[in-house]
């Protein structure tokens, strides 16, 4: 039996999740065959310190997503507070300004969902450390879809209730402790 690849590789947190993140990308070592993004909950603002603190930890290009933005492998791409992420291909990623899902724009429903409609069997979902439901539709969505999931152990979440609900609720393929996650993202189709 062949082994599916993974084309994409999209991560959705909220409160508790950057330290999380920060860490990932400070391991993140080989050239990746995929790209990375990020769909976070945070406050909508002027400017962004997010793509220019996670740069600080990585020699990986970080990007915070525009509208009709290009997406290449080896990069990793922030979804933009206050607009909601959806994928047009695998290649072309658009912005949009809807209402709010679960009290959030960017939704990692909705960006969850739109990649999985995208990437398939290729989309793995990481959802990590957050106080609200959102994620959990789009994850159960994936998994319909046959895409990879995997969830933030909740006893090691900052705020458990995203991870927590998603792992009573989701048919997950991994339970990922923190300091393992770079790892696993590391030898994903080697």
């Amino acid at each position: 039996m062949q082994k599916i690849r993974t084309e994409l590789v999209i991560i959705g947190g909220s409160a508790g999740s950057l330290q999380v993140i920060l860490d990932l990308v400070r391991g993140l070592e080989r050239k990746l065959d995929f790209p990375i993004v990020l769909v976070i909950h945070r406050k909508a603002q002027s400017t962004s310190v997010l793509q220019s603190l996670l740069q600080q930890f990585t020699d990986k290009k970080v990007i915070e997503i525009e509208d009709k933005t290009e997406i290449e492998n080896d990069k990793i791409y922030i979804a933009p507070a206050d607009y909601h992420l959806l994928f047009d291909s695998k290649t072309n990623l658009s912005l949009d300004r809807s209402e709010k899902h679960h009290f959030s724009r960017p939704s990692i429903d909705i960006s969850f969902v739109s990649a999985s409609q995208v990437y398939k069997e290729n989309l793995l979902a990481i959802l990590l450390s957050g106080a609200n439901a959102d994620g959990i539709y789009g994850l159960k969505y994936i998994k319909n879809n046959n895409g990879k999931i995997w969830i933030q152990d909740p006893e090691t979440a900052e705020v458990d209730y995203m991870p927590r609900h998603a792992k009573e609720q989701v048919d997950y393929d991994l339970l990922i402790n923190p300091e393992k996650l770079c790892i696993n993202i590391n030898q994903l189709n080697i």
